[in-house]
């Protein structure tokens, strides 16, 4: 009886393995490494080389470098607006499972690595990965409407801090027809945690404010170290050698219904928005790439020469038309990405004061 509970035991623990996001390799700061399950479409781990699979559901990036990453896009050609919620993993190799992105979608990236982050930015034909042309796109995070994460079961890890894959807790991705931008928050500090360094609350915002650095035109492949920025919303300042942070909260009203059953109108945020970040940080030491490709013969991955090339639909709550710049200038929050009126009701607009050290990384 003794043997057969050791065995049971073992077995309980193996499929806990299984179903659970592994431990951080190294030591992290609290609010880092996630520590929830895999999505029921994921591989237990990041697999380089499986199968290629263009109807997969899996939904688990993997953010390693210039040439190894994935993105979240549509499972079928819709808005991003409108499949927030079960978007699934393309991937510039085979691997986790995931759909492979064709070569020549994407047309630009530059890789970014810092303290706190590792951030990607760039630009595409996403009609290839389902998104239709001039679909101003959405914000996907691990949080979402629900709690379970945009898209629901979607998981992203990272090797490049320490060799290791590692589960990232707090990350965010903007996506639309035409360019992109991801950051996953690898470290965190008594002033700066995980969860501000990837705030997920500005996604009307755009690329550039939530996420500055330098943005490339197409053509450019780039791997380079850059400064930190302040959290999304940020802005220091300095009275009596003290410094404290107002923070932009998102302007937004709605209607949400409450446990009595009755509709509450509620308004948030700031009435006057800012003109862009506090700064955007510089990069250097920057290595040039020809290109990112896999040399997969298009015709296996059910790219036609021509793309999808089909048009968005605009729906309710979606983002102006009249943007010219979709991710880089902003979205609308939209369909399962919007916050709930609770979600939404919990913004305030805060001030944080720290000593001038804390601020001392960022110069």
């Amino acid at each position: 009886m003794f043997s057969l509970s050791l065995k049971l035991r073992a077995s309980l623990l193996l499929l806990a393995s299984v179903s659970c996001v592994h431990a951080a390799s190294s030591v992290f700061p609290a609010g880092v490494i996630a520590t929830g399950t895999q999505g029921v479409n994921n591989p237990p781990v990041p697999t380089l080389g499986t199968a290629i699979n263009q109807t997969s559901m899996a939904r688990l990036l993997s953010v390693n470098s210039i040439d190894d990453f994935c993105l979240f896009a549509p499972p079928t050609l819709a808005n991003i607006s409108d499949t927030e919620t079960f978007e699934v993993a393309w991937c510039t190799k085979p691997r986790n499972n995931a759909r492979v992105i064709p070569d020549g979608t994407i047309t630009g990236v530059s890789f970014l690595k810092t303290p706190f982050y590792v951030q990607l930015m760039g630009t595409g034909d996403f009609t290839k990965l389902n998104i239709p042309q001039g679909d101003f796109g959405g914000e996907l995070d691990p949080h979402g409407a629900y709690g379970a994460g945009n898209p629901v079961g979607g998981n992203v890890t990272t090797n490049v801090v320490d060799g290791e894959d590692e589960p990232i807790a707090e990350w965010m991705l903007y996506i639309d027809y035409n360019q992109f931008c991801i950051r996953l928050c690898t470290s965190a500090n008594s002033t700066y945690s995980a969860a501000f360094m990837c705030w997920h609350e500005l996604d009307e915002m755009g690329c550039e404010f939530v996420m500055p650095g330098t943005y490339n035109p197409p053509g450019t492949f780039e791997t380079c170290d850059a400064d930190v920025a302040y959290p999304p919303g940020w802005y220091p300042s300095v009275v009596n050698g003290v410094t404290s942070f107002s923070t932009f909260a998102q302007y937004f009203t709605g209607v949400y219904t409450g446990n009595d059953g009755q509709p509450t109108s509620y308004t948030v945020g700031d009435t006057v928005t800012p003109s862009g970040p506090y700064s955007t940080p510089s990069s250097s030491n920057c290595v040039t790439t020809g290109t990112v490709a896999n040399g997969i013969a298009l015709a296996s991955l059910g790219v036609t020469a021509s793309g999808s090339g089909a048009s968005a639909s605009r729906t309710s709550g979606g983002a102006s038309p009249t943007k010219s710049s979709g991710a880089l200038s902003g979205h609308g929050r939209a369909g399962g990405g919007g916050g709930s009126g609770a979600e939404y009701a919990g913004v305030a607009l805060v001030s944080l004061v720290v000593g001038l050290a804390a601020v001392g990384l960022f110069h």
